[in-house]
């Protein structure tokens, strides 16, 4: 039986905005669209929030910018949550920082809008080098697995995808879809992200949705260079896309990427694909006991 689901996932352009109304008006221009293609989820980039630093002063140090971004939480969250409710969708909408460790603790928050307006959260796990030691953003705690009304999904925040612990636990938990809002400058941090999120799909037999920012607001050194493209990612077998990419949208360009999934197919490939990599992903440490090193004169 098909159990297909419609996804959105944004390629979010920073532009410099004279309001927080503008920044609402793009973001639920995006949610209103993906209503509109008949979507249940809509997916926005990590980071995306950064926009907004545009409406203070760009010569401000960055942790007293990114503690200003972090105060707009609650208007942030209440803007969504009533998108989410007024459409009827499930919004994954990016990351903000956010004051959710405590009011001298920062953590990169994804917050997560049911689409009767319920309201929860993933918190990034792991740190990049510049939030930790730019920004002094802490890493979060703790995995969570949303179940909709179409199936499991989890989480995974940018660098969290190039840490395969996570999203093995979240398939081992029954989630069929992976999602993963990313915010990169270049080309380079783009593939590390887009490849691991490539490998994600085929090791744990799950379809990876990537988000990511484009544009570019020079004047702010948090949103200066962007470099994404959004991507629908597929195990790697004959149900699926050929080369394991379902659909994806046009590299730095502003869109909303909409691609269609069979979630029945991961159960499908789980139990009778051409190799079973979650399956036998409880055997591997049985295959090998502690590491033998071998000297060759």
């Amino acid at each position: 039986m098909s159990r297909r689901v419609r996804i959105a996932a944004s390629q979010y352009f920073l532009r410099p905005i004279a309001s927080f109304e503008d920044f609402e008006a793009q973001a639920g221009a995006w949610i209103e669209a993906a209503k509109d293609y008949r979507c249940r989820l809509v997916l926005f980039p990590e980071y995306f929030t950064a926009q907004l630093l545009s409406l203070g002063d760009p010569r401000r140090p960055l942790r007293e910018q990114i503690e200003g971004l972090a105060n707009l939480e609650g208007r942030f969250v209440e803007f969504f949550r009533s998108q989410a409710k007024r459409h009827g969708l499930t919004v994954v909408a990016g990351t903000i920082p956010s004051w959710g460790g405590g009011k001298s603790r920062l953590v990169n928050r994804c917050h997560v809008f049911g689409p009767s307006g319920s309201e929860s959260f993933q918190d990034k796990l792991q740190m990049t080098r510049f939030e930790s030691e730019e920004w002094d953003v802490r890493s979060g705690h703790g995995l969570r697995l949303f179940e909709s009304d179409f199936g499991k999904f989890a989480v995974n925040i940018c660098y969290d995808v190039e840490f395969p612990e996570f999203a093995r636990e979240a398939a081992r938990q029954g989630a069929e879809l992976l999602l993963v809002p990313s915010c990169t400058d270049d080309r380079r941090g783009f593939l590390r992200v887009r490849y691991c999120a490539a490998a994600r799909a085929i090791e744990n037999q799950l379809y990876v949705v990537h988000s990511g920012t484009v544009g570019s607001i020079a004047s702010l050194p948090a949103a200066a260079l962007n470099y994404g493209q959004a991507a629908f990612l597929t195990p790697c077998d004959y149900p699926f896309a050929r080369d394991g990419i379902l659909t994806e949208g046009v590299t730095n360009e502003e869109s909303l990427v909409v691609g269609e999934f069979d979630l029945a197919l991961i159960s499908e490939c789980r139990t009778s694909g051409t190799v079973l990599p979650l399956r036998d992903s409880a055997k591997t440490a049985n295959l090998f006991g502690p590491i033998e090193f071998v000297a060759l004169p």
